[in-house]
């Protein structure tokens, strides 16, 4: 029996890169030598056990053949007569077939990197040098989620380039209708870790380049040239601002919630009647009515569709609160429900920034907006309730009036800040 360290953990560290979880790859065993070592068996469709110390997995040397269209149409061989090589020739990427004899990692997780004792029959330290996403062997085809996966991976390595033959072979597969059978939750899955990567928008250019973003999020894909006002450099387009929003926002290391928001506020813009461009007037509805059906197509979590929805509706009045009264900034609290989540509010703002900073030659420029609107939630918060509603029932004053009140005051509070103040 011998065990490998395969995939990710190796990839990083030959790239210097802090690695994240570790894949064990076992061959010549059977699953009742595991057991018998005290290994828990936890797979369902292929062998996977947890080591009876760390409780990191291992799965046996396996390969794979594909059955039907599709991410679940798989049948599984795992046997003690499976290689190392055929194993890592089921992977996505050279850079990820790359794997490091057990032997040489100690008790503490360290491993030795001795170049000589890495086992790379498919060119992964050849692809890292040349900074170069290429598929393994042609059965990268039999599984669409490597599409994606190959996109989330030009996000996290920015300066790498997706090789001719895989770009071709990706552009196959989408015309073969292979994304068409993903299921929503894994598409999410894996938007979701690529908005979280250093530059979203190769995970974009990637998927548009092969025809995948018009399957999957046909929304997003239509944003390209659609053109912006004239006053927001007229030579990029709708698409290509967005793409800046989200790098943008992942300059500043935002959550996904607001990355998610970046990406989909400017959706009604591609549905602009021609008679009102560019001005898109009444985008913002449009974009919270495209959002519902994307977020309900693939499934999107509640945090992250009641911030695009927040957002959507809302920038373009975030943008110009400075041009408000104090009744308007109440308004504007009270429709984004600022005063019971004022966490989510102040979220909203950072994509706000990130949709003003993500123009030409504005990446460096203050978003005073920002601290406009945390003053006015302050000052919004800052009135006392319960001492209006004490004052106003000894008086007499009852149910809706009291309201009214304590809407007046904040009003008052707000008028140092509005344009009138």
């Amino acid at each position: 029996m011998e065990i490998f360290l395969v995939g990710g953990a190796v990839r990083d560290a030959l790239l210097g890169r802090q690695g994240g979880d570790r894949d064990w790859v076992v061959v010549g065993a059977s699953p009742e030598a595991l057991l018998a070592q005290g290994y828990l068996a936890v797979g369902k469709d292929f062998p996977v056990f947890l080591h009876p110390r760390t409780h990191e997995e291992y799965a046996l040397a396996r390969t794979e053949r594909k059955t039907a269209p599709g991410y679940r149409g798989f049948a599984v061989h795992s046997a003690s007569d499976v290689t190392l090589e055929q194993d890592l020739a089921r992977r996505d990427l050279t850079i990820n077939s790359i794997a490091a004899p057990a032997g040489n990692i100690s008790a503490s997780g360290s491993f030795d990197l001795n170049l000589q004792d890495l086992v790379d029959p498919y060119g992964g330290q050849r692809d890292l040098r040349d900074k170069v996403l290429r598929h393994v062997t042609d059965a990268f085809r039999e599984d669409p989620v490597r599409i994606l996966r190959v996109a989330r991976f030009a996000a996290r390595f920015a300066d790498f380039h997706v090789a001719p033959e895989t770009q071709a072979l990706m552009c196959e597969m989408v015309a073969a209708g292979e994304v068409d059978a993903l299921v929503p939750e894994r598409v999410w899955q894996e938007l979701a870790r690529g908005l979280m990567e250093e530059q979203p928008s190769r995970m974009f250019e990637v998927l548009r380049d092969c025809g995948a973003l018009a399957r999957l999020l046909p929304e997003v894909h239509a944003l390209w040239g659609v053109p912006q006002r004239a006053d927001y450099h007229p030579e990029v387009d709708t698409g290509v601002h967005v793409m800046m929003v989200l790098d943008m926002a992942a300059r500043l290391q935002t959550p996904l919630p607001v990355r998610f928001a970046c990406l989909v506020h400017d959706l009604g813009k591609a549905t602009t009647p021609a008679d009102v461009l560019p001005r898109h007037i009444g985008h913002e509805a449009r974009s919270a009515q495209l959002l519902k059906g994307l977020c309900q197509r693939l499934r999107v979590p509640t945090d992250c569709r009641d911030m695009g929805d927040l957002v959507a509706r809302e920038h373009g009045n975030i943008h110009r609160g400075q041009e408000f009264g104090a009744a308007a900034l109440l308004r504007l609290l009270e429709r984004c429900d600022a005063l019971r989540k004022p966490q989510r509010f102040m979220d909203a703002l950072w994509a706000c920034e990130c949709d003003a900073r993500g123009r030409l030659g504005l990446g460096e420029q203050a978003y005073p907006q920002r601290d406009m609107w945390l003053a006015a939630l302050q000052a919004a918060q800052s009135v006392e309730t319960e001492g209006i509603a004490r004052e106003a029932q000894a008086r007499g004053i009852q149910g809706k009036a009291i309201g009214e009140l304590v809407h007046a005051a904040r009003v008052a509070a707000l008028e140092p800040l509005s344009k009138a103040g």
